[in-house]
């Protein structure tokens, strides 16, 4: 969505010039109204609403995120309310209810029909994060004994009822998962050839499962419907690969802007507000601040060492810029790799022996050049000192910046809180530890 079209939008709104406002979000598709409309203002947003047709507001509606789909109920009528909201597929109105006071929430779930009330407290029996809380409880299914034939008729009655009908699950008799069959193989097969014949050994996931994870392993293999099973393999749901790549999308713009030292911003930065802005800032500047004291109390512990060897404090920006981007490195790496399911917190032994040798291979090259310059300008002693730190610190860091991420894991926090910043200052201060007392122990101060 082209950033003038946002600005347009805005600007007509504000200017109360309405017949304008329609004229852009009409010939809109719903995925792009909603694009547009979430980059405004909450009252802004709620009034370009309002001016959407019928039957594309119900679309429209479905396209936002549920943290702006709340901001809407709040202010929306009751009819306009109960419609959009029984337009939610049920996977979309549970998330929808977490984001919702909870009297709201009771509201609207006693409005829906029955058999919606029961298809949302599926997925609502799930905890929030788990894969189970983001399935599709809706899915077409054959059993093993059902024929091509039968499988394919289910398909046509119910088709336009659920979200994917491209990969059919095939149970046991006890509604047990025990394949996968497409419907190119549905269409192909002999009609009267039971489809446990020809079902193929299932990738899926666990209701409990985490959510993200699950998400990114369905779009790195492309599955276009992952079933979703209980803990005795029955199924319970399929996570389409729409909605995968929407958690993986949604996933990356906080890892993002988490790894810049901020909060991701809900509107577009033209149209927030000074206040959202420094918001989505100032509290990661207040961690920084806090941990950057650690640096300061280490510079005041060594004092007395600077005095004597002055020289000692103008390699401190080389050092401390050293360390810092080295463990930026090694943890961009490491939170990768966590991300794609290549390493877990049980390898932590083998991701710190790896970066311990990357960061020493590393140090090695970098300590040579810098023993070598520092000495000619310096003397042998300021160079040896420089030499061993730069050594020390790409070692150290390496291997503190690949262990952040996987600790993270293990204590269930999103390893992007551990930013790039609060992993530089950490090694600064270390760094810096390292550098003094490797200064004392050569030069004898």
């Amino acid at each position: 969505m082209p950033a003038t079209t946002v600005l347009d939008l805005n600007d007509t709104l504000r200017e109360r010039d309405l017949p304008a406002a329609s004229a852009i979000l009409h010939p809109l598709a719903p995925q792009e109204a909603a694009a547009l409309l979430e980059q405004l203002s909450p009252r802004r947003r709620t009034i370009g609403f309002r001016l959407l047709l019928k039957d594309q507001a119900l679309e429209v509606f479905d396209s936002l995120d549920a943290d702006n789909q709340a901001e809407l109920i709040s202010e929306l009528g009751s009819a306009e309310v109960a419609a959009a909201f029984d337009n939610l597929e049920p996977e979309d109105r549970a998330e929808l209810l977490d984001e919702l006071p909870a009297n709201v929430a009771k509201q609207l779930v006693r409005a829906l029909s029955p058999e919606e009330r029961d298809l949302t407290s599926v997925v609502l029996g799930f905890p929030r994060g788990s894969v189970g809380r983001r399935m599709s409880p809706e899915f077409i299914h054959g059993f093993t004994d059902d024929s091509a034939t039968t499988v394919l008729d289910r398909v046509k009655a119910r088709g336009h009822q659920v979200q994917s009908i491209y990969i059919v699950p095939v149970l046991d008799r006890g509604r047990h998962l025990v394949g996968v069959v497409s419907l190119r193989e549905l269409l192909l097969a002999d009609p009267e050839e039971p489809v446990g014949g020809f079902a193929k050994t299932p990738i899926y996931a666990h209701a409990l499962d985490d959510a993200e994870t699950t998400a990114e392993r369905c779009v790195d293999r492309g599955i276009s419907a992952m079933p979703v099973v209980d803990a005795e393999d029955r199924l319970v749901g399929i996570l389409t690969l729409d909605d995968a790549i929407e958690i993986v999308d949604a996933a990356r713009d906080v890892d993002e802007a988490r790894a810049g030292a901020r909060e991701p911003l809900r509107e577009s930065y033209l149209l927030a507000s000074v206040f959202a802005i420094t918001k989505s800032r100032v509290v990661w500047l207040f961690v920084l601040a806090i941990s950057a004291i650690l640096t300061v109390n280490v510079l005041e512990i060594f004092e007395g060492t600077l005095e004597q060897k002055v020289a000692l404090a103008l390699f401190i920006p080389l050092l401390t810029g050293i360390g810092g981007n080295t463990g930026s490195q090694a943890a961009t790496t490491v939170t990768r790799a966590l991300a794609t399911g290549e390493v877990h917190p049980r390898d932590a032994a083998r991701v710190a022996g790896k970066e311990i040798r990357v960061g020493l291979t590393m140090g090695t090259a970098l300590g040579v050049v810098g023993f070598a310059v520092a000495s000619l300008i310096y003397g042998l002693g300021i160079g040896s000192v420089i030499g061993l730190t730069i050594i020390s610190v790409c070692t150290m860091a390496a291997t503190v910046g690949g262990l952040m991420p996987l600790l993270a894991k293990l204590i269930r926090v999103d390893p992007a809180v551990f930013s790039t910043p609060f992993i530089s200052t950490f090694c600064d201060a270390t760094g810096l530890i390292i550098y003094f007392m490797i200064a004392k122990a050569v030069l004898g101060i």
